[in-house]
């Protein structure tokens, strides 16, 4: 699959980018798509949650009624849950919401992913570029000349760059990400994926493995 290299204004370079079709023109497997999103949103979970059970609660141990002869039903402690005041039944308790994938099945999922992207055109590879410093202002330049300023980005990098990261932090919409650090919700949940050309060959290095 041949596609344009763009500049940073957006103008075709004259240069074709080859995607390979082992990664970016597979038929997409929405079961492992949805493992590999349900994994990633399990992980962001805290599971810090914690409600009180009648052990744990501080409350008079005495039988607050005697067993026979009320009419209703028995009741030895005022800390069962059944009392306003009582410990929780079956509450949250601390708990890791992850579970294991096995890696064929995480690429094969994000290679999914690019392919459900490629055949919406939502992918769009740009000639590798740096910035001096971090400055956001120089990051929305690059969103305004792709038309990108009101869309969900993904910007894909080959290798670390601080300048362009620290540029693009304050930006909600849009996220700069390593080809090493890409998710199959990451890749889905954008509306562009903006690749540069120095990630090409890691990605499919990485999912061609």
């Amino acid at each position: 699959m041949k596609v344009a290299v763009l500049d940073i204004n957006g103008k075709e370079t004259g240069r074709k980018a080859d995607l390979s079709n082992d990664v970016f023109a597979i038929e997409p497997n929405n079961h492992a798509v949805y493992l590999d999103v349900k994994q990633y949103l399990a992980n962001q979970r805290q599971g810090t949650h914690k409600a009180k059970e009648r052990a744990e609660i501080t409350g008079s141990t005495r039988k607050i009624k005697k067993q026979k002869g009320t009419g209703t039903a028995r009741a030895g402690s005022i800390k069962s849950g059944v009392f306003r005041g009582g410990g929780r039944m079956f509450g949250p308790r601390p708990r890791s919401y992850s579970f294991k994938l096995n890696k064929n099945l995480k690429r094969l999922a994000r290679k999914s992913a690019f392919s459900i992207k490629a055949s919406e055109k939502a992918i769009v590879v740009l000639e590798d570029f740096s910035f001096d410093s971090p400055k956001t202002k120089n990051f929305t330049n690059i969103l305004k000349a792709l038309d990108l300023q009101n869309k969900k980005s993904l910007f894909v990098l080959g290798a670390s760059n601080n300048n362009v990261y620290l540029s693009s932090r304050n930006l909600k919409g849009s996220e700069v990400v390593l080809s090493s650090e890409l998710s199959t919700y990451k890749i889905l949940n954008a509306n562009q994926v903006i690749l540069l050309e120095g990630a090409l060959e890691g990605i499919v290095t990485n999912l061609s493995k």
